[in-house]
């Protein structure tokens, strides 16, 4: 296998972003389709780095040639280094194909009035993408950061590219995240002050050889700063304020990407720390860990559906849905066992595209039918593509077969009965009942006796493919959940459960 995949999938849309304003100097035009042919190779290249690391395994790539591991057992790893594991290869997978979709999806409804920031716009797009896979694949707890704030800034200026109220949520956002990522730096240097490296693995082993470690007042803080910085960035419930306007306000053509996107990796990159580095047993002074985070899980889990029910702009209904799958998602990984942990993982990458299809859905509305509020959607009834669309996604969020949302949901379950958590298993189920409370209120609307808008029925092609394919790629992850699960049960043994 090519060592070299990983790094070849992240230089695509880099090296593109850079080049991309001395592009639109001479053509305008070509930035569309050079930003999707880099998303479209970087798919390319992940898929076949994905079928290289269930063949050969686990990777490791060192940079410039600094060795990684050090003959002198007193000195800490000068390297940096990236890790490519089978969750690392599946996320990049799921990240660059949802990147290429959005982006396809964006043309027809990206903002009218960007002109000149044409350029930008595709610049920043692609910035966020590149960050997000620097997360993924970071080896060490400080890159994690850095990549986190390259994401991050190139999110605060989409959102408010669009110019007029967007810019008060985007500086909103901007101030919220800065906190996010100035408590996880704190938490670096803590655990810096402590163990003398920054590399996940050397943390780790450290650890495992002084589990005293864990009772040190600088790695308690260090934990506790780390893990309040990814909670903002994954908008953990109550640290959520950013989230229900930036996706709200950010153009039609963005909130797909940073709703499919930005919160998932973030939760990704805490569960990389969580698991690999301090470990499933780590405690925060009297506190085991992964007890707290199930508390915090179904406390977002249940407030995060029962915001949404009482939403009336579509968009906003929707991010307040997403805030509650995260929960879901901590209450899986929560549980100490094999079944919980996949089953969140697997509901991490469902949740992915179903949170990019709704937006798809909202913006086709928004773009096609003026409708942006819940009682507007009457208006959708003549368009089949979208009727059916919502209707797969709904059975997904609430957790209906063969959906991907039922199997995912369904692990999760098994896996907090297994663990005796009958208070988590309270939480989904009821997070459930919320978000059919939710959709049933929208299919009224859709379905109800009001009578439709003359409004035309036929939707642009890359919004009907866009849609088309979030709606398949769902069914897809129910059908052939089996495998998927079973890979990340492996997947959570070499995580220590």
């Amino acid at each position: 296998m090519n060592e070299h995949l990983p790094v070849i999938s992240f230089l695509l849309p880099f090296a593109t972003a850079i080049c991309m304003p001395m592009v639109g100097l001479k053509a305008r035009g070509l930035c569309r389709p050079l930003a999707l042919t880099a998303a479209l190779a970087m798919f390319v290249v992940s898929v076949i780095n994905l079928f290289g690391v269930l063949e050969h395994g686990e990777t490791r790539y060192a940079f410039s040639g600094w060795p990684i591991s050090t003959s002198l057992p007193d000195v800490a790893p000068l390297g940096i280094e990236w890790v490519n594991d089978g969750l690392a290869s599946v996320m990049l997978v799921a990240l660059s194909f949802l990147g290429w979709l959005c982006l396809f999806y964006g043309g027809p409804v990206a903002p009218q009035s960007l002109d000149g920031r044409v350029v930008h716009y595709y610049v920043l797009i692609l910035l966020i993408i590149s960050g997000l896979t620097g997360i993924v694949l970071a080896g060490d707890i400080f890159n994690v950061f850095v990549f986190l704030e390259v994401a991050a800034l190139s999110a605060y200026a989409l959102v408010g590219i669009s110019g007029g109220r967007a810019l008060i949520v985007a500086f909103r956002y901007l101030i919220l995240g800065s906190l996010g990522a100035s408590f996880y730096l704190l938490g670096v240097v803590f655990i810096y002050a402590t163990t003398g490296t920054l590399n996940m693995a050397d943390i780790a082993q450290q650890i495992a050889d002084k589990p005293e470690m864990m009772t040190s007042k600088a790695v308690i803080g260090g934990t506790t700063f780390m893990f309040i910085g990814f909670g903002i960035k994954m908008a953990l419930f109550p640290l959520h304020g950013w989230l229900p306007g930036a996706y709200t306000r950010a153009p039609d053509a963005i909130s797909p990407l940073l709703a499919a996107l930005m919160t998932k990796v973030a939760l990704y990159g805490w569960v990389r720390i969580m698991f690999w580095v301090l470990g499933a047993g780590a405690e925060i002074g009297q506190f085991h860990l992964l007890t707290l985070l199930g508390g915090l899980g179904s406390l977002a889990a249940v407030a995060g559906a029962l915001l949404a029910l009482s939403q009336e702009d579509v968009k906003r209904m929707f991010a307040y849905g997403g805030i509650s799958h995260v929960g879901l998602i901590l209450i899986g990984v929560s549980q100490g066992n094999q079944t919980g942990f996949a089953g969140s993982m697997f509901y991490l990458i469902n949740d992915a595209f179903v949170q990019a299809g709704c937006f798809f859905f909202a913006g086709a509305a928004i773009h096609h039918h003026g409708a942006r509020t819940v009682s507007d959607l009457s208006s959708i009834r003549r368009s089949p593509w979208l009727i059916t669309a919502i209707i797969v996604l709904a059975l997904s969020m609430i957790g209906f077969p063969p959906t991907g949302g039922f199997f995912g949901k369904w692990q999760i379950i098994l896996g907090a009965l297994e663990a005796g958590n009958y208070l988590a298993v309270a939480a989904v189920v009821i997070a459930t009942l919320l978000t059919m409370a939710y959709f049933q209120r929208l299919f009224v609307c859709i379905f109800g006796d009001s009578q439709p808008s003359d409004s035309a029925d036929e939707l642009h092609p890359s919004l009907r493919l866009s849609v088309g394919l979030t709606v398949a790629v769902v069914i897809v992850l129910g059908l052939y959940s089996g495998p998927m699960i079973r890979f990340f049960r492996e997947t959570a043994a070499s995580a220590g459960l």
